[in-house]
């Protein structure tokens, strides 16, 4: 097959599977969140890879009055992969926006999290760093949606 047989690949085509992108990565997000809601609830979380994540789990940082974070981090998620279902449905230009703009805050929120976990808390959380790193490619991908305008 010669470049000429082959189609090419619209911009609209490539901006579909930028969305589909952001719902597969922030289902993952909310997977990982609801994991650590229900381990901050049950008061116990297995790290298999590094050893933190009770220290994590279980220090002062772990809530924002009186509700976790991993709580706040499911529903930002869920809210983010909603979002990319509205607009894989109808092209709703609300959802495009928030595509674009809330992942920023979820970039921001991350890094102070890692913040504490690295300084404050000094110990590490594999669960949070996967949250950590969702957060950032939905931001990465927020920001080429922003430039795609």
């Amino acid at each position: 097959m010669t470049n000429l047989d082959k189609p090419l690949k619209t911009s609209s085509q490539k901006y579909n599977k930028l969305i589909y992108i952001f719902t597969a990565i922030s289902l993952l997000g909310f997977l990982d969140a609801i994991y650590l809601t229900t381990s901050h609830y049950t008061g116990h979380i297995t790290c298999s890879v590094i050893s933190g994540c009770q220290e994590v789990l279980v220090s002062q940082y772990s809530e924002i009055f009186g509700i976790p974070l991993a709580l706040l981090g499911a529903a930002y998620y869920l809210f983010i992969l909603i979002n990319s279902l509205l607009y894989i449905d109808n092209q709703n230009k609300y959802s495009k926006l928030v595509l674009s703009y809330i992942p920023i805050f979820g970039f921001l929120f991350s890094i102070y999290l890692i913040y504490l976990m690295f300084f404050v808390i000094e110990a590490l959380c594999q669960y949070c760093l996967l949250s950590a790193g969702t957060s950032t490619l939905l931001f990465i991908l927020g920001i080429i949606l922003i430039k795609k305008k």
